[in-house]
């Protein structure tokens, strides 16, 4: 058995960090992160307040444990778009090589593209009004293309190696194949994929928040945390530093997660250090 990447440990051990906190938080936290304590604002950290509390007197620890909620729902639901829509177009594309249905979905894709996930926030918001559910579906809008084109070029690959061929002389249909032989071999592709969007879907998340486009007050978001500690960066640093730490570690354990799943699962890198 090949021996786990250490970044995956490290990885692995920060997102588990987070989520945690993220899952404890719908059952308790030190603090109501919707009661306003105006006689406590901005305490420094103490035994009652472990990281202190914000201008409103709110605990700042409760309020990272409910943002990692927030933050995280949001991307795990808006990477679950972009795979449950762009892995079958992808599939479809690749099994349709060179056909208008082919040239259809990889232009849609390149549409798509052409916007990024803040401006199709903008236009979503301004039809429907800015939140957290509007903010998912603009981030996931945005992972569709990029699963589609990762599965499609997975795919070409797969479809010309001997069994595939196999498969079809024996009458199985594409549908059946793709679903079967096509999507089994690059799993790890996707997977690795999943990561690296979950990781920018937090981020989208909270810069979306930081600029009033997702989670709405009294809602507690990383975004929305650093947007409201910009007017203290000077007095009071730690309710910016507070949540933009949260946010670095975060991503930097996802991203360290990818690369040890991309290095455990690649035959190629795995040959090479065998």
């Amino acid at each position: 058995m090949s021996r786990l990447p250490p970044q995956l440990w490290v990885g692995a051990g920060l997102s588990a960090l987070f989520l945690t906190a993220a899952l404890l938080s719908f059952l308790w936290t030190p603090y109501d992160v919707e009661v306003l304590n105006i006689a406590s604002k901005l305490r420094p950290p103490s035994v009652e307040f472990w990281l202190g509390t914000d201008h409103f007197g709110r605990d700042m620890l409760s309020m990272l444990m409910v943002g990692a909620r927030t933050s995280i729902a949001v991307a795990v639901i808006a990477v679950g778009i972009g795979i449950c829509i762009g892995v079958p177009l992808g599939l479809a594309a690749a099994a349709r090589r060179g056909s208008w249905l082919d040239e259809l979905i990889m232009r849609g894709n390149d549409l798509i593209f052409a916007f990024p996930s803040l401006v199709i926030a903008i236009l979503i918001t301004a039809t429907f009004g800015p939140s957290a559910t509007n903010a998912i579906l603009a981030i996931g809008i945005f992972n569709i293309p990029v699963f589609a084109r990762v599965a499609r070029g997975g795919a070409m690959s797969i479809w010309t190696l001997d069994f595939i061929m196999a498969a079809r002389v024996s009458g199985k249909s594409i549908t059946r194949i793709s679903a079967e032989h096509i999507l089994p071999n690059i799993a790890n592709l996707l997977i690795v994929q999943g990561t690296i969007q979950f990781s920018l879907g937090i981020l989208a998340e909270a810069g979306l928040s930081y600029v009033g486009l997702g989670a709405q007050p009294p809602t507690p978001s990383w975004g929305r945390m650093l947007a409201d500690a910009q007017t203290m960066i000077y007095t009071t640093p730690r309710l910016a530093i507070t949540p933009g730490l949260a946010i670095v570690m975060m991503v930097l354990g996802l991203n360290l997660m990818g690369d040890g799943l991309r290095d455990l699962l690649d035959p190629r890198i795995r040959r090479t250090r065998a």
